[in-house]
Parts: structure tokens; sequence; C-alpha cells
């Protein structure tokens, strides 16, 4: 897996992309991507950024949809539980999956320059944390890896 956040791509196509995933996930699972969970994914995969939920929900309203807070977090339930989307918890929002229908624990790196978040692959960190945890008689459940920094226009800009 590549870190998508912080270099050039085809955008239209990595969102094209992702719906796809999104919708032969549902199929296959026998979930229901209702219109709302998927207007709210089609947002954050536009967006490429972590917005908030309220974020989100104000850009449902200015489109002219009655949503309301419980909706939008409905769907972002819907989309974090899948796998279609993550919880950034450091900014309290959330981002598109960069690699959805694949099963992952990524890792995340956030600009604190511009907001921009890239998704990494973390399987050697969970590695490490998990074989220190067990030292200590641990069990990992959960993990979640943020990185906080500058991306590298914003490191441009600043130079």
């Amino acid at each position: 897996m590549d870190t998508l956040g912080f270099s050039s791509h085809d955008h239209r196509h990595c969102i094209a992309q992702a719906l796809g995933a999104a919708e032969d996930t549902c199929a296959a699972q026998g979930l229901q991507l209702t219109p709302q969970r998927r207007r709210v994914l089609e947002i954050l995969l536009r967006e490429h950024r972590a917005m908030g939920a309220y974020e989100l929900l104000d850009v449902l309203r200015a489109e002219g949809q009655g949503a309301q807070p419980p909706t939008v977090y409905r769907a972002l339930d819907f989309l974090v539980s899948h796998g279609f989307a993550h919880k950034i918890e450091r900014l309290n929002a959330f981002v598109a999956c960069a690699h959805p229908g694949e099963r992952h624990a990524p890792a995340f790196l956030i600009c604190s320059g511009c907001g921009t978040v890239a998704e990494m692959p973390s399987r050697e960190i969970a590695q490490a944390v998990r074989s220190a945890a067990a030292g200590l008689n641990f069990e990992v459940a959960r993990m979640v890896v943020e990185a906080e920094g500058l991306c590298p226009k914003c490191r441009e800009a600043r130079a």
C-alpha cells in the first residue's frame, strides 16, 4: 500500500475505485449502502481530507438535503464499521479509507499546516506495539496510530 494523501494521483479514479469497492463489499455482505451513506462517503472521498460530522452536515444541508446530526453519525458509524472510512481520533474527524476492500490496520500522518491526512500501512508498528505490550502481559484490543507533522507542500511553503 502506498501513501496517497501527499502524492499526486488521478483523484477521479480514486473516488470511482473506492465507491466501487464499497458497493462490491456491500453487495457481497448483504449490507445496504443507502443514498445517505453513499453521499457521506462521496463527500469524504471528494474532499480527500479529514472532516468532522458537522462539516459533513453543512455540506449535505448546502446540497438541499434535510440531514440531521444523528443521520450523519449513523452514516459515519456504518462507513467506519465496514472499513470504508476511518476516524482520526486526534481531530475527532473522519477520512475515507485509501484502501477500501482490503483488510488492514492503517496509521495516519496528519499535516498540522493544511490538515491533509495520509493513510499508510502500519503492520510493523502494530507488531512492535503488540510485542512490547505482551512483554508487560498486556493484550492490545484496539490501536490507533497517528503522527502529526508537515506534509511536503507545507514544508516547502515554510522554507
